[in-house]
């Protein structure tokens, strides 16, 4: 979740100088710079012809819907077309791999923050927020929203619904026992103060050097409207109390998550380009429809987005998914099918589908890292787990150059956990240590463990004389199908020089309540590289423990990201990394920021926490012939939502 080169995003967005930090308004900013009238022609009614939707005409015509003029804000944000003006109408076709896969809706009908990452991935620019100015020292941050925006029930968006997320949710000790980092500096949270109907000031006791690179991807500040949810909020209305005792919940604080939840709750308002119809959960569909209040417009005028509904089928199997993909029934996916053994079907069922191929460009620098829990609730394998030789005797064992053969159709380079070549932070011997294949090096690293003693069949034992075990959970159906395919090759190996070891898959939701701090139940699990290229900054998950996406120090991870009140606190170089990243995050000073993270990186290659395997090369995605407007070139990151970056409140059905 961060920023891959964050040179061009602090020097193209934040402009310091004067006294302020100025984010030039969206309705000059363009996305995209192309001609919004060349393109594909259409049968339909061009936007170009309407300055709304044709079912909205017919709605205030009929006097259940306010005019346009009374839906829009002020200032609404223009979206620059990628080919086209576009037409109304039309169902987006999707598809989720299961009732987990919420991030999903996420990425294509949920990503709409104060700022947004552009269409390059190499900057934030200006969405919900009409405009942020910063103070010279990084401390203040006036964010100005847009005047008359409203959310998809009609009711007006406002500074209320900042300082409610803020003041009643994010500091409701109920609700969030810790306020999210991203909204406070040296572990103190922010101050916010409503200036006017739609301004808010934020005041950071000390310097918050990347607020606005996080404000592009997260969203709790403008994810509670208050009209809604103070009804369920116990300070608003104390009959929420009796209202969840009545639905059979254990508090009001369950009450208002529920409610809270804009998957699962069809009444949730929202200011995203679709409104929820039919919730997750109740049924094989997720179904969303246009939201008539939605305040961004075309170059033109007319109101987004062009597509009606979109519907995402949920579906239990991958190769479902591929099935109609190939059969022309999935309009646009980046996700779950375009893997590298899938690529030739897809390719081969180009012209019965009826779709092509767009550019994914990688940020993720591994598709595989293997992480043991060195924070294991057994001090025998935690012991064995911290201990370098292990990890690097296992790195050793793993024969990338025959995985990358079986499993990645010969794609890819042997790479560890660390950043991509095209990065600014690219060190080779970080990225290729331990990464030779050497059976007898291996063995060497795991006897200096003291793991000499072995059974009779040939495993290791452990210093209490137990069989050395353990398990690699992987979330199934996997989120990348390589993984499983991956890991089972890695615990061949990894057996082949006397380490017990077997996979095990498990569902997404599963896998996560094993990792979470809380439960710390998980052996050692495997995960995407996230961070390798545009956002390390912002997403040093695999550096040091930042998040509990760090799967391998979930309770490090855990201490750092509440600031010491749960999880355990690290010790020496790992401590002197979170060290360094606070210092990171209070300065403004784009290239001190880089130093700092260069001197964690440093560090992390020392500590050598997790065992990287392949780093493969920009991936794809498919869009139907007949479905316009989504960009030939996409970044493909987590962080940043994709394909969120191509707007998909502009792409049209024709």
């Amino acid at each position: 979740m961060t920023p891959d080169d964050l040179r061009p995003s602090r020097r193209d967005l934040l402009r310091w100088g004067g006294g302020t930090l100025a984010v030039a308004s969206l309705t000059s900013c363009s996305f995209l710079s192309t001609d919004p009238t060349s393109g594909p022609g259409a049968a339909g009614v061009k936007a170009k012809n309407a300055k709304e939707a044709p079912a909205l005409s017919t709605l205030v015509e009929q006097g259940k819907l306010p005019k346009l003029a009374e839906r829009m804000p002020k200032i609404p944000l223009v979206v620059q077309n990628t080919e086209s003006v576009g037409v109304y109408g039309g169902t987006w076709r999707s598809v989720l791999l299961n009732a987990a896969d919420t991030s999903w809706l996420s990425r294509t009908i949920g990503y709409e923050t104060l700022l947004r990452w552009d269409t390059t991935g190499t900057k934030v620019v200006p969405n919900i927020a009409e405009r942020i100015e910063a103070s010279d020292d990084g401390r203040e941050f006036r964010i100005r929203l847009r005047e008359g925006m409203k959310w998809s029930d009609g009711q007006p968006f406002t500074a209320d619904d900042l300082m409610f997320a803020y003041n009643d949710v994010m500091l409701n000790k109920e609700i969030s026992p810790v306020v999210s980092d991203y909204i406070t500096s040296d572990g103190v949270p922010a101050k916010l103060e409503k200036v006017d109907t739609h301004t808010v000031l934020v005041t950071f006791p000390k310097p918050n050097g990347l607020f606005l690179q996080k404000l592009a991807y997260q969203g709790a500040l403008i994810s509670y409207p208050r009209h809604y949810l103070e009804q369920f909020h116990k300070e608003h209305n104390p009959e929420a109390v009796r209202m969840a005792k009545e639905e059979k919940l254990a508090d009001w604080t369950d009450l208002f998550g529920a409610r809270a939840d804009r998957w699962a709750n069809a009444d949730f308002p929202t200011l995203c380009a679709w409104e929820i119809q039919n919730p997750l959960g109740t049924g094989n569909q997720v179904v969303a429809v246009r939201n008539p209040y939605y305040w961004k417009t075309d170059p033109n005028g007319s109101q987004l987005p062009y597509i009606d509904r979109v519907v995402f089928n949920v579906i239990s199997d991958a190769q479902v998914i591929l099935l109609r993909a190939t059969a022309g029934e999935v309009d646009m996916s980046t996700r779950h099918i375009n893997t590298l053994p899938n690529k030739p079907v897809l390719a081969s069922g180009r012209g019965k589908g009826k779709y092509h191929f767009i550019t994914l460009e990688n940020t993720v620098m591994n598709d595989l890292v293997l992480s043991l829990n060195l924070n294991h609730k057994d001090p025998v394998l935690r012991q064995i787990f911290q201990n370098k030789d292990f990890r690097i005797g296992l790195s050793h064992a793993i024969d990338r150059p025959e995985m990358i053969k079986s499993v990645w159709q010969r794609q890819g380079v042997p790479w560890q956990a660390a950043p991509d070549d095209r990065s600014e932070f690219y060190d080779e011997e970080f990225a290729t240590q331990f990464t030779a294949y050497d059976p007898d090096r291996a063995n060497d690293h795991l006897d200096r463990v003291g793991l000499t003693r072995k059974d009779g069949e040939g495993f290791r034992l452990r210093p209490d004389g137990k069989r050395l075990v353990f398990q690699i959970e992987v979330a199934s159906p996997a989120v990348t199908p390589s993984w499983v395919d991956g890991t089972e090759m890695v615990t061949a190996y990894w057996r082949k020089v006397g380490v017990d070891v077997r996979t095990k898959s498990e569902d997404r939701t599963l896998f996560y309540e094993r990792k979470d701090p809380l439960a710390n139940q998980h052996d050692a699990g495997v995960w995407s590289g996230d961070g390798g290229l545009k956002i390390e900054i912002v997403e040093p998950r695999w550096y040091f423990p930042f998040s509990n996406e760090s799967l391998y120090a979930v309770l490090w991870a855990d201490w750092f990201s509440s600031r010491g009140k749960r999880g355990q606190k690290p010790s020496g170089a790992t401590l002197r990394q979170m060290e360094l990243y606070w210092q990171l995050t209070a300065t403004i000073d784009v290239e001190q920021q880089k130093q700092l993270f260069r001197e964690i990186l440093k560090i992390a290659k020392e500590q050598f926490y997790c065992i990287g395997t392949v780093r493969i090369p920009n991936t794809y995605g498919i869009v139907k012939d007949n479905f316009y407007n989504v960009p030939n070139n996409l970044p493909e990151s987590a962080v940043m939502n994709t394909p969120a970056p191509g707007n998909p409140e502009q792409w049209f059905i024709s």
